[in-house]
C-alpha cells in the first residue's frame, strides 16, 4: 500500500468546523451497540481532547439531521476516530446508523467541540465512572493514558444491565492486564438466565466504591452514563462531601460567561411583555417542580424563555439545540422540539429536552 499520504507535507490537522470524512469500518460490540470508524477523503490527523465529541451531519427520509456524539477512539490513533452508538428502540438517528451507515459511506461530521476532558483537568490520580454506553469519552481518555504510558493512576468503574451489555469488554480486561496503573471494576446490575458473572452486582453505591476505590475522595472524577445515573453519582458524592469542583461529567457544551446577561435580557423581554400576557386567554403554565415556581407563557414560547421569566438560570450555549447544555425534563404534558443533535435518542426517551429549542404544546411540569 502506497503511504504517501501520511507524510506531513500532505497532512492536515483537524479543526472545528465542517469536515467530509468516510466511514470505513463497522464494529459490532454488543448486541445492541456497533462502533463506526471514520477517515478524511484528505489525509487528516484527527487531533482532539479526550472526552470531546462531534455532530454527524446525516440526510435521513430527505431531511438534513444533526446529531452528537461522544469520540470513542483515541488521539493517539490520530488517523481516524471513531463512535460508539447503541440502538435505542424508536431513535431515528441510532437506528439510522445500525440499518444504513457501511463501510464506504460519505458524511459530514462538525467539530471537535467540547469542555469535558480529561486535558483541562489534568491530575495525577483520576476515577473514571460510566454507565452503559456512556462509556465512550471516558474510555477516550482510558485509551489516551493507556497508549502514552501516561503517568496516572486510574480506577475504571462501568456499570452495565448485563454480561452482555458490557461494551469494550475484552479491551478493558486487556488493559487492565497490562498495566499495573489501570484498575478496572465492572459492575452488573442483573444476569440473565444462563449467564454467569463473577464481579460486582447490583448498582454502585457509596460502600461499593469504598471498596473499589478506598480513596476516591483524592481523585479527579470523570463521570458519564445516562441522566438517572450521573444523578445518582452526584447525590453519592455530594452525600460523602466530596469536592464538587473536582467532578466532571458529560455535557453537549459549555455555558458561556454572558449567559447571566442573557438571562437578565430574556427576563426583561418577559415583562416588557407582562400586560399582553395578562390580557391573552391562550397562556399556558410551565411549572418549575424543584423550584416551586410557575409562569403563564404566549403560545411559541420556549421553556428557557418561562425560566427566565421568572428568574430561573438554565444554562444555555449554542441557543440552536446542538450544545445539549440546557437539557431539563418535563415530568408532564407534551413540548415541540427541533434541536440539531444536542440530545440523545435515550433521553428522550426518558422525557427530556432542550429548553432552548422547546415549546409547550399545552401545560408543563419540568423538573427544575
Amino acid at each position: 500500500m502506497n503511504q504517501d499520504f501520511i507524510l506531513p507535507i500532505n497532512t492536515q490537522t483537524w479543526s472545528n468546523g465542517r469536515h467530509p470524512v468516510r466511514c470505513v469500518r463497522v464494529i459490532q460490540e454488543t448486541w445492541d451497540v456497533r462502533t463506526f470508524c471514520f477517515t478524511a477523503e484528505s489525509p487528516l490527523l484527527f487531533f482532539f481532547k479526550p472526552g470531546q465529541f462531534v455532530t454527524l451531519e446525516l440526510e435521513i427520509d430527505e431531511q438534513t439531521v444533526m446529531r452528537s456524539y461522544t469520540i470513542a477512539s483515541s488521539p493517539s490513533v490520530p488517523y481516524s476516530f471513531s463512535i460508539t452508538v447503541k440502538r435505542v428502540p424508536g431513535g431515528v438517528v441510532s437506528n439510522w446508523l445500525h440499518d444504513n451507515l457501511k463501510e464506504g459511506d460519505a458524511l459530514a461530521v462538525h467539530g471537535p467541540v467540547g469542555n469535558f476532558n480529561c486535558i483541562d483537568f489534568p491530575n495525577e490520580k483520576v476515577l473514571l465512572l460510566s454507565g452503559g454506553v456512556g462509556i465512550t469519552p471516558v474510555m477516550s481518555m482510558a485509551r489516551w493514558w493507556f497508549d502514552t504510558n501516561a503517568d496516572v493512576d486510574i480506577h475504571f468503574v462501568h456499570s452495565a444491565r448485563t454480561p452482555k451489555d458490557l461494551v469494550f469488554y475484552r479491551e478493558l480486561q486487556h488493559m487492565d492486564s497490562r498495566l499495573n496503573n489501570i484498575h478496572m471494576s465492572l459492575i452488573c446490575e442483573r444476569t440473565d438466565i444462563g449467564e454467569t458473572w463473577s464481579g460486582y452486582k447490583g448498582y454502585l453505591s457509596g460502600t461499593m466504591l469504598s471498596l473499589i476505590s478506598p480513596d476516591f475522595m483524592e481523585r479527579e472524577i470523570f463521570c458519564c452514563g445516562p441522566a438517572p445515573y450521573m444523578k445518582a453519582i452526584r447525590t453519592l458524592l455530594q452525600h460523602a462531601g466530596f469536592d464538587m469542583d473536582r467532578y466532571h461529567e458529560e455535557s453537549f457544551g459549555a455555558t458561556p460567561a454572558d449567559v447571566i446577561e442573557d438571562v437578565e435580557q430574556l427576563a426583561q423581554e418577559a415583562s416588557d411583555l407582562a400586560e399582553e400576557l395578562e390580557r391573552t386567554e391562550d397562556r399556558l403554565t410551565v411549572s418549575f417542580l424543584e423550584s416551586d415556581l410557575q409562569v403563564d407563557i404566549m403560545p411559541g414560547e420556549t421553556l428557557h424563555s418561562a425560566a427566565a421569566q421568572v428568574g430561573l438560570h438554565i444554562p444555555k450555549a449554542c441557543g440552536m439545540g446542538i450544545c445539549g447544555t440546557c437539557k431539563v425534563k418535563v415530568t408532564k404534558g407534551e413540548v415541540a422540539m427541533e434541536h440539531n443533535g444536542g440530545i440523545t435518542d435515550e433521553d428522550v426517551a426518558e422525557g427530556y429536552v432542550l429548553s432552548c429549542c422547546s415549546v409547550p404544546s399545552g401545560n408543563v411540569e419540568v423538573a427544575f
